[in-house]
């Protein structure tokens, strides 16, 4: 188990690393960053750098950790990437519904391929399954998740590179929003912010802000109106243990 400082989650789970760009979101991605930089110092993990490979031997990691966390799937990859088999992500799916005092939060950018075989993979409300919408030019992604029969639906707005007023959000159980961090990070604009915020309260939705990101997240930091939000779902209890 990797501990995490990712602020919506408490560890990381990799059986996949490595994946390829597909929209404006993935300009500078932190996990390529962080892959070549792993594979500079000779980890064994990440020999292969940022190419997609897959992980037999952490399938079933989460087995043996016994404190209840939540875990998301994949930071340095896309579970439902094209070269990743079905049966290869039908075996970490097998781990999730067994080791089911965790709570899994699994991010793609590709809900094609999710809906494709989203009715062959089984789905407790102990799993969570979301999508990035970055832009306005990826919204249909909402749509496609919508049609999943995942029981936890949830947005990340991450790196949010664009206005996008006035989402659908019915049929989602919560939404992440954040800036873009690291040293080419694209602008986030304050209204757009707020115009995902109104649209989780009017519509009922919990709202999580992770970070105004920049060159230097740390000073930006995450407050936003005079406070932090931390919202998650509420129909899904908090395993006990897990970090706030």
């Amino acid at each position: 188990m990797a501990s995490s400082l990712i602020e919506w989650t408490d560890a990381t789970w990799n059986p996949v690393t490595g994946c390829t760009k597909i929209s404006a979101g993935c300009k500078n991605c932190y996990a390529e960053r962080m892959a070549r930089r792993l594979q500079a110092m000779g980890h064994p993990r990440y020999r292969n750098g940022f190419h997609v490979t897959l992980h037999e031997d952490a399938v079933d990691l989460p087995r043996r950790w016994r404190r209840p966390q939540r875990i998301f799937v994949n930071s340095m990859s896309d579970l439902f990437h094209e070269d990743v088999p079905l049966d290869f992500i039908a075996r970490v799916f097998d781990t999730m519904v067994e080791a089911d005092h965790h709570q899994y939060q699994i991010l793609t950018k590709r809900p094609e391929r999710l809906a494709q075989v989203a009715a062959a993979l089984p789905w407790p409300e102990h799993i969570w399954m979301g999508v990035t919408v970055e832009h306005p030019a990826v919204i249909a992604r909402i749509s496609l998740l919508r049609e999943t029969p995942a029981r936890v639906k949830f947005i990340s707005f991450e790196p949010l590179l664009g206005p996008i007023v006035a989402p659908d959000l019915s049929g989602i159980h919560w939404v992440i929003v954040g800036g873009e961090s690291g040293p080419k990070a694209r602008p986030m604009r304050k209204e757009w912010v707020l115009a995902l915020r109104d649209a989780c309260s009017a519509q009922h939705v919990p709202f999580f802000f992770k970070q105004w990101g920049g060159t230097r997240k740390g000073r930006t930091g995450r407050v936003l109106e005079g406070r932090t939000w931390d919202e998650f779902p509420t129909l899904v209890p908090r395993p006990m243990g897990a970090s706030a």
